[in-house]
């Protein structure tokens, strides 16, 4: 008889948050295999536990994974952990698991802490349903055509961000979604610090400005709704141009700026079509 893959949730920064079904699963079973196995060591230590432990992250995943599944083949019971929280949300555990019921390995859940739902539970936002959209693109163009894509999104989303990355993303966010939706900030989620500061865009923002943001961060944006989306049609490119240049009384350069952050396009590429824009509405009769 094949061995089983136990897909292992640990706490996210308070140790009380282990469950005694974890903790037993975790001393059954024949090998651990951890994101990082210096981290692990210390959670186990304070458990006493003492199975061997190995290393599973992305790097490694290619040539681990099949040796993984040969010792469960074998009968071994693998127990899948990541640094913190439940494995495969925004790590390589999908890759271990793919592989596994592949081979027609039981695969069993010992469910637990994560950083997605402990921050929507206290959120003050709608959770009766919500996407998840792990890390945003790093690279400021291609982080706001992903939120120009997830404006109307009616759902309540959840993100992760890297603290030095924050104030940025939150201001993307409001250029994207519109400075009066709602948001969440919840920072070192049941940790000695954790924070959660709510409320909209812009009053966040302010509160952020100046500060120096440290540990997890995951932030939780209200859904656009049926009224917002309606309220807010595509309207072409030209037409957001001339009437930002036009109606509001804005600079070329500024109605460049504002709509490359807005759509993730390039901001040589709107000033250029704004110039012309301006140069054909000067020549015209």
């Amino acid at each position: 008889m094949p061995g089983t893959l136990y897909i292992v949730a640990t706490p996210i920064g308070n140790l009380e948050d282990m469950t005694l079904r974890a903790i037993r699963v975790l001393k059954e079973a024949d090998v651990i295999a951890a994101e990082d196995t210096r981290h692990t060591r210390h959670l186990l230590d304070h458990f006493q536990i003492g199975t061997p432990l190995t290393s599973y992250h992305d790097h490694n995943k290619e040539e681990k994974a099949p040796v993984l599944v040969a010792r469960m083949k074998e009968g071994a019971n693998v127990a899948l952990v990541c640094d913190a929280g439940t494995p495969t949300l925004s790590d390589p555990g999908y890759y271990l698991i793919n592989q596994t019921v592949s081979a027609g390995i039981p695969v069993v859940a010992i469910p637990g802490p994560s950083a997605v739902t402990a921050s929507l539970s206290v959120a003050g936002l709608p959770t009766d349903a919500f996407c998840f959209e792990g890390f945003l693109p790093s690279r400021a163009a291609a982080r706001r055509k992903k939120l120009a894509a997830l404006a109307a999104e009616p759902r309540t989303i959840v993100l992760f961000e890297a603290p030095h990355r924050l104030v940025r993303t939150i201001e993307d966010i409001a250029d994207a979604f519109g400075r009066d939706r709602r948001i969440a900030v919840c920072r070192e989620m049941t940790k000695v610090h954790e924070e959660v500061v709510r409320g909209r865009l812009d009053e966040v923002l302010a509160g952020l400005s100046g500060k120096t943001t440290r540990g997890e961060v995951t932030v939780v944006i209200e859904g656009a709704g049926k009224d917002r989306v309606s309220a807010a049609p595509e309207e072409p490119l030209e037409e957001r141009l001339r009437r930002l240049i036009v109606a509001d009384g804005m600079s070329v350069k500024e109605a460049a700026g504002r709509l490359a952050r807005e759509t993730g396009r390039s901001r040589r590429e709107i000033y250029a079509l704004a110039v012309a824009l301006t140069q054909a509405r000067r020549q015209a009769p």
